[in-house]
């Protein structure tokens, strides 16, 4: 039985989660990352689009490439694991990334330049009350939200 657990352990690490170091992904988005010709999409939570702006202090703020260059600073020379959980309709893998014990989903939202997804999951709520709570990032702006932005553009 022991080795029926190792093994179905080993399945799990070897198909569902992998780690990479931050030159070996290219980060797409706020909330997307590429590994080779993987499209990795963080899992309940949602980033401004790249050409997304806001407005801080009556000024236009680009808050889509703010969001995604914060993501690269979290990466850079660190190794990233990513756990898998299925894929969405436009065929991207489903998945949280971490670096260290550190959620970059978590991170992004408690930062405010990411959303709970709530339409998908509620897993970052609490990190997005804090976020807000706080007024971090996006919360001290004048901004829409991301799925608000798609639908209007």
């Amino acid at each position: 039985m022991p080795l029926i657990k190792l093994s179905l352990s080993l399945l799990f690490t070897l198909f569902f989660t992998n780690s990479v170091y931050a030159d070996q992904l290219t980060v797409t988005d706020g909330d997307t990352i590429r590994i080779g010709e993987e499209r990795i999409r963080f899992s309940g939570i949602d980033a401004p689009e790249l050409k997304q702006t806001c407005l801080y202090q009556e000024i236009e703020f680009n808050c889509g490439e703010f969001s995604k260059n914060l993501l690269i600073e979290k990466v850079s020379n660190q190794e990233v694991r990513c756990i898998r959980e299925s894929k969405d309709q436009f065929g991207r893998t489903l998945a949280e990334c971490f670096v260290g014990k550190e959620s970059l989903s978590s991170y992004l939202v408690r930062e405010g330049y990411a959303f709970a997804y709530r339409k998908y999951s509620d897993k970052f709520i609490a990190d997005e009350e804090h976020a807000q709570s706080k007024g971090n990032g996006m919360w001290s702006m004048e901004f829409l939200f991301p799925w608000d932005y798609r639908q209007q553009n």
